[in-house]
């Protein structure tokens, strides 16, 4: 005989919902039948029961476990327990099952740094440029630094920054890290801070602390902290879009008085002479048979005389080139072929390919050059050719020209350009000194800084910041000037 116990009085039961979870209806109107066997050889035994008229079961391996549920239902009902007639499940098991839904969703809202980190960078590649990918990943490792708590088990700095790096390239997702990296990534994932804890200033100033030095406790660089901060900021508005934190952690601290000044060194930018002598120098790098450095002579002579970046030398093509025989010519700028690493590029090369820096990405930018670059480029033309896609500059195997290849070239050829205290100096450290003496040596002539910012591809405010009144090696004709003003003649001096 089939036996029953019975609940009386339907109707809906309040109960306490918790916020966010649906409208349930419940009903004391339970009844709970035996146990029965059916033809199933996985489940056959069966139990069954019925609220508010809606038949449910649930079916078991074993009769013991049937039996078990059974008492629990029973249970419920002794205790006055109403059930949920959607489910049919004792209204103490539903608010349960509510609670942990709450808790797992709460959960999913506070990530940990660790997998912030990966599903920020994984919205934001598709859009973003190989070199802003990489930015993105530089801000990243370095908040990393500061949401590791403090551990004493913790992995070495360096070796947590790479590990970052590597992690929240999308195309490693489902990857084994490298051996050198596995034990810090394993470790972040475990101990890496929730996003919670940039609501406390404490982890908050880490983790600005750790965007503006660098790992030696010495200041970084202010472009490097401006370009760190700018990576925190785009990840913290994506933080709040998704509704993971209500503010920027960081945005009310004061800056960092950073290292590095706005405007250029004087020491590093060459005259007319010294440019001259560093062009022919150039030359004389590498063997004859090899021509390392003449491939690079009428290179360096558009970072000289056209102020270009070197991204834009490596991705000029000859038919972007009006070189007259006599007089001036024009570069008609359109790409930029920035180093970025294979990591960050969708081609998976190291070379990136872009727009112009600063413009939209079908824009160009006319520079008119001289007659000494164009006969430089004419000449360049005529010896070495163009590599199979129009490029004017390749390397020996017709590839791009990589940033390794043309700084050892100009570092080789400062020593044999300029006398031992020059090399000592800060004298054309690096290419982008070259720029800067052409940006200076515009503005000395006398040329609108509009119209410098326009040839150079940056802004006015730019050229007020970094170059206006930046003088290269002037100092002989300053006090030519003075000697003049105050009547002072060679006779004088001796």
């Amino acid at each position: 005989m089939t036996s029953a116990i019975t609940g009386a009085n339907q109707g809906a039961h309040g109960g306490g919902r918790p916020e966010g979870t649906e409208e349930r209806t419940f009903s004391t109107d339970v009844r709970v039948w035996g146990v029965s066997k059916v033809a199933s050889k996985s489940a056959p035994y069966q139990l069954r029961w019925i609220v508010a008229g809606k038949r449910r079961f649930a079916s078991f391996a074993t009769s013991a476990l049937a039996d078990t549920r059974r008492s629990e239902l029973r249970q419920a009902l002794r205790k006055g327990e109403a059930f949920d007639v959607e489910s049919g499940l004792p209204e103490s098991e539903v608010r349960k099952a509510e609670a942990a839904a709450a808790a797992q969703a709460e959960a999913r809202l506070d990530l940990t740094w660790w997998e912030f980190s990966r599903e920020f960078m994984k919205r934001r590649w598709r859009t973003a440029a190989a070199k802003t990918r990489e930015g993105f990943a530089d801000s990243l490792a370095s908040a990393a630094l500061g949401m590791m708590g403090e551990r004493p088990d913790a992995p070495e700095l360096r070796a947590v920054r790479r590990a970052v790096r590597w992690a929240i390239v999308p195309a490693h997702e489902n990857e084994q890290p490298p051996p050198d990296l596995e034990k810090a990534c394993t470790w972040l994932a475990e101990n890496s801070l929730p996003l919670s804890a940039l609501k406390t200033s404490e982890a908050a100033e880490d983790v600005h602390y750790r965007l503006a030095y660098k790992l030696d406790g010495k200041l970084a660089a202010k472009d490097t902290y401006k370009r760190r901060r700018r990576g925190f900021n785009a990840a913290m508005a994506y933080a709040i879009q998704r509704g993971y934190l209500d503010a920027n952690p960081i945005a009310e601290l004061e800056r960092y008085a950073t290292a590095g000044r706005g405007a250029i060194d004087p020491r590093v930018l060459m005259n007319a002479r010294q440019g001259r002598d560093f062009l022919v120098a150039v030359s004389y790098v590498g063997s004859v048979h090899r021509n390392r450095g003449r491939r690079l002579v009428a290179f360096f002579g558009c970072i000289l005389y056209a102020a270009m970046r070197p991204a834009e030398v490596v991705a000029l093509r000859l038919e972007d080139c009006h070189l007259p025989e006599t007089g001036w010519g024009a570069l008609t700028l359109r790409e930029t072929r920035p180093v970025s690493g294979k990591n960050w590029t969708d081609s998976g090369e190291r070379h990136d390919k872009r727009g112009l820096k600063m413009r939209d990405p079908e824009a160009d930018r006319p520079v008119p050059i001289p007659p000494v670059l164009v006969a430089m480029l004419r000449a360049h033309a005529k010896e070495f050719g163009t590599a199979a896609d129009g490029r004017l500059f390749q390397n020996e195997r017709g590839g791009l020209v990589g940033t390794s290849s043309y700084w050892r070239v100009w570092q080789e050829a400062r020593p044999l350009a300029f006398p031992p205290h020059k090399v000592a100096s800060p004298l054309a450290r690096k290419p982008y000194d070259g720029r800067a003496t052409c940006i200076t040596d515009w503005l000395r002539s006398g040329l609108p800084v509009a119209e410098v910012a326009r040839r150079a591809g940056t802004s006015p405010e730019v050229i007020d910041r970094h170059y206006a009144g930046c003088i290269d090696n002037s100092e002989e004709e300053d006090n030519q000037k003075i000697e003049k003003t105050m009547g002072w003649g060679p006779s004088d001096v001796a």
